[in-house]
């Protein structure tokens, strides 16, 4: 009895060492009754040709010299068929066949998209080429390039055409962005970075422990990188040292922003690069030592841990910083270290190209620290002073020396500012579009608040001590604002806004805020964060966002009379001609948007 053999069209070309490539286990069979060298029946058969006789390619049957003797000794008896195949072809799996592949991402052993396969294909013209199935190649570019990394490792198992495809996608990507998973991390980092020869930005999300082992294999793995980004998981530790980092920096020349997290076990670095332009670092904690050789570094960004025993001297680091790095334009530093003396040796920098400036959490950050900031630098457009101690007459110096160049204003969590000094600012700052103030404006009698339920104790102690009257209001009439945020001031109890292109507005734990002192006028609102407001409050932002909608439907049923004398009610048959589906379709998007959870 013959058992049927998987067929393969005469145009195959495939050798014996790529059926080794594919990792799938044939089904058991109890064997074949015929020959695989001749094809002749087994039973009282000695075959005389020798393994050596045959090549290592598959073509056409009839191309063997015993193929033709049998189907011409057997065409009289029997219809011809080609002669089976030999049984090692068996082991060629199937399209579409995934049962003992694993496509998951976790798998790094395992490769995929067949780089190390020994017949890796040669490039061809993805707009001449057709995939099987008759799939033009440039689709298949499209839909394959949008694919995760997992997603890609798993289409170049489909078949050879789409296993090269993937090749070549791998092979021009610039820019990755992969979670690392914590089984098997550096054989999953390296088996993917090879096949990644001109990345050039780079963001990994590590699930596990970070060490120098896995910055040496990117420093190998890509010669080109410009951009780094690694973030830690909750349970991750970032274990890299000042000097792997340091080193790590010195080696790359082409590396111009890093960005990294859980940076705590630093201890201290010396940084040194003439084409970094962007660092940030989060989670610094007791730093000895912080020299940046960096000139042409525009944007840095260090946060430090919230811990009271910490020993960084950032006063030495900003006048080494200011010195060394000329160039900057962008500061952002967050500590609870941040003193008076600190932003003196910030101005003492010089910095001329400096446009945004960031000192958060610095509750010994007074007016008389505003008062230095202004002299030195008086073309800044984005001031964040959220945490510190400044007062209503600190704002007056804002208002008096950045007019004409401030468009954000970050004052949250300063417990000495009243709605006068929020009021002014706003008529003050004609370029205004962002200020947030939350946490200004607050109850100090409220026992509920969002600093107490988060646990943070980000709220300086001043705010015991803060004068001013309980529930005040807030009027603001701006042309260009369109974020403002008000969280958390608990202290506001009536509200009128005039902002025509305000967009966002925050409002979230405002609980004394009243509904009938609640006026918007914003036609341009499309979020309006509400969670832990009352429920008239809620209600009323809803009813207000409703009436806004239904006056902007209301004004394509209105038409004037002939000589332009009043406005009068169109009937209904003569407005719903002349109303614009485009009209009526920008009404629809504009719908405000009420978030309560």
């Amino acid at each position: 009895m013959h058992h049927p053999q998987p067929h393969i069209s005469s145009s195959t070309t495939t050798s014996f060492p790529a059926a080794a490539a594919f990792d799938f286990k044939p089904a058991k069979r109890r064997g074949s009754y015929s020959c695989g060298r001749c094809g002749l029946p087994k039973k009282g058969h000695v075959c005389h040709l020798n393994s050596t006789t045959y090549p290592t390619s598959i073509s056409t049957p009839t191309s063997s010299p015993s193929a033709v003797t049998v189907e011409n000794s057997s065409s009289a008896s029997r219809p011809p068929h080609p002669p089976p195949l030999r049984q090692s072809y068996t082991h060629l799996r199937r399209a579409l066949s995934f049962d003992d592949i694993d496509t998951r991402a976790g798998s790094p052993e395992r490769d995929l998209d067949g780089s190390n396969s020994p017949y890796p294909g040669t490039d061809l013209d993805p707009d001449n080429e057709m995939i099987s199935g008759g799939l033009p190649a440039g689709c298949l570019w499209e839909v394959l390039r949008r694919l995760p990394p997992a997603g890609l490792l798993a289409a170049a198992s489909v078949c050879k055409g789409w296993r090269e495809t993937t090749k070549r996608l791998w092979r021009v990507a610039e820019e990755l962005r992969l979670m690392v998973p914590s089984r098997g991390q550096l054989r999953f980092i390296g088996s993917v970075l090879k096949k990644c020869p001109s990345l050039v930005r780079m963001s990994l999300k590590m699930e596990s422990d970070v060490d120098a082992t896995v910055l040496a294999c990117i420093a190998f793995s890509c010669p080109n990188l410009e951009s780094m980004e690694i973030s830690t998981s909750n349970m991750a530790v970032n274990r890299i040292t000042g000097d792997e980092l340091g080193r790590f920096v010195a080696d790359k020349r082409c590396l111009t922003s890093l960005k990294m997290e859980g940076c705590s076990n630093l201890g201290g670095f010396v940084l040194s690069s003439s084409s970094l332009s962007t660092l940030w670092l989060s989670d610094l904690y007791s730093l000895s030592k912080m020299v940046f050789n960096c000139p042409n570094l525009k944007e840095i960004s260090l946060e430090f841990s919230r811990q009271e025993n910490d020993t960084t001297d950032l006063t030495t680091m900003v006048d080494g910083m200011g010195r060394s790095c000329p160039s900057l334009q962008n500061i952002h530093i967050a500590s609870v270290r941040l003193s008076h003396a600190v932003v003196l040796s910030l101005t003492a920098a010089n910095l001329r190209g400096l446009r945004m400036l960031s000192l958060v959490l610095g509750s010994e950050i007074t007016d008389a620290s505003v008062a230095a900031i202004a002299s030195s630098y008086s073309k800044l457009e984005l001031l964040d002073l959220s945490g510190s101690s400044i007062s209503d007459s600190g704002i007056g110096m804002i208002c008096n020396v950045f007019p004409n160049t401030l468009s954000r204003l970050l004052l949250a969590l300063c417990p000495n500012i009243t709605s006068s000094g929020i009021q002014f600012a706003t008529a003050q700052l004609p370029l205004l579009e962002l200020m947030d103030c939350g946490m200004t404006v607050c109850d100090p009698d409220s026992q509920n608040s969002p600093c107490d339920e988060s646990g943070d104790n980000e709220l300086p102690n001043a705010l015991s001590n803060k004068l001013y009257l309980m529930y005040q209001k807030l009027i603001i009439k701006h042309s260009r604002l369109k974020k403002l945020s008000l969280w958390g001031c608990s202290g506001l109890d009536a509200l009128c806004l005039n902002c025509p292109e305000l967009n966002d507005l925050n409002l979230n734990s405002c609980k004394n805020l009243h509904p009938e002192r609640l006026l918007l006028q914003c036609p341009s609102l499309q979020n309006v964060h509400a969670s832990g407001c009352q429920e008239p409050l809620i209600g009323a932002i809803k009813g207000q966002v409703s009436d806004r909608l239904a006056s902007l439907e209301n004004q394509f049923q209105c038409k004037r009379l002939a000589d332009g004398s009043k406005r009068v009610r169109a009937p209904d048959c003569l407005s719903q001609e002349a109303i614009d589906d485009k009209k009526r379709r920008k009404v629809v998007e504009q719908q405000c948007k009420v978030l309560v959870d």
